[in-house]
């Protein structure tokens, strides 16, 4: 299977990783708060998954989820984390190692001794496997929406005894994103885009959360239009060009190489308004594709995308 098609075949069935290696603006490690210990016992709900209860604060953190480990940084819990899995590449100073969560190895993880394992989906029997060791595991699936990643944040807090500072974080992001949002001109007519996941041509629509990180732009999505459960359908060459997207974003760059110049070459490609405005942006497939802190960086790219495209002709 290619790289692209892990990286977003798998959030058409049940996502556990989303992308590799990373960039874009650094998520600074917060101070851990003082009063990190206390609240525990707690329950952790988690959007779309099920919750758990963890007696103590844990000390030694696995995480096998790239989103994961980018929110336990960004919440002050960095120094909690005692070994990452293989995809996740961002920030440089988690502890990487070669532990997998595509095929998670439960002796492996269990020789760094964890309290807690974080993890994207249950692959493997995993949590009953680390259950057998008296090692929690707290599986966060993918998010469906920006409200999921907000929530995720919010469980990876309470979780870690990093609830102020979870908190925290979400409240900025809405913050930010909003008055980038308001701040961002909105054409009457709706500008027309493509989110590129793969070369294949599979896409996101507007009600998973990179859509909605768009739909904030006030974009409209030409994914909309094909049938996915998943959100995740998979155009075809034809139909993009017919669609005729003011804004293509390919969020294939590192794994497949993608770029304009490339993207432009392709069949009928020269005919489509994005290819001849120069509107064709070349994302970080990683901040593109992770619903954790960095979102707002993804979201920047959009909004000078839209305000470079929604400018008069030659200003």
């Amino acid at each position: 299977m290619s790289r692209a098609r892990v990286r977003f075949a798998l959030p058409v069935l049940l996502l556990s990783l989303s992308v590799l290696t990373g960039c874009a603006g650094r998520a600074p490690e917060q101070a851990p708060s003082s009063s990190a210990t206390s609240g525990f016992p707690v329950r952790v709900d988690v959007p779309g998954g099920a919750p758990l209860t963890l007696d103590h604060q844990p000390g030694r953190i696995i995480s096998l989820s790239p989103t994961s480990t980018e929110t336990l940084f960004a919440i002050g819990a960095g120094k909690q984390v005692v070994a990452v899995d293989d995809q996740s590449t961002y920030p440089q100073a988690a502890p990487h190692t070669t532990l997998s969560g595509l095929t998670p190895n439960v002796e492996a993880i269990a020789a760094y001794k964890p309290d807690l394992v974080v993890a994207s989906a249950d692959t493997g029997n995993l949590v009953a496997g680390l259950g057998k060791l008296r090692i929690q595991t707290l599986v966060l699936p993918s998010a469906k929406t920006l409200d999921d990643a907000y929530g995720q944040m919010t469980a990876l807090g309470k979780a870690t005894g990093q609830a102020d500072s979870s908190t925290k974080l979400v409240t900025g992001l809405k913050d930010e994103l909003g008055k980038l949002a308001a701040g961002t001109p909105k054409p009457a007519t709706p500008l027309t885009y493509y989110h590129e996941l793969s070369q294949d041509y599979y896409s996101a629509n507007s009600k998973t959360f990179v859509g909605q990180v768009y739909g904030l732009f006030g974009l409209a999505n030409v994914a909309d239009s094909a049938p996915s459960p998943s959100g995740y359908p998979q155009l075809s060459a034809e139909a993009v060009v017919k669609a005729d997207p003011k804004l293509v974003f390919l969020a294939d760059t590192k794994c497949c190489a993608q770029d304009p110049a490339v993207a432009a070459k392709r069949p009928g490609w020269v005919a489509i308004s994005a290819v001849k405005t120069g509107n064709v942006v070349a994302l970080d497939d990683d901040v593109a594709s992770r619903w954790g802190p960095r979102l707002l960086d993804f979201a920047k790219v959009v909004a000078a995308a839209v305000t470079k495209a929604a400018a008069p002709s030659g200003s």
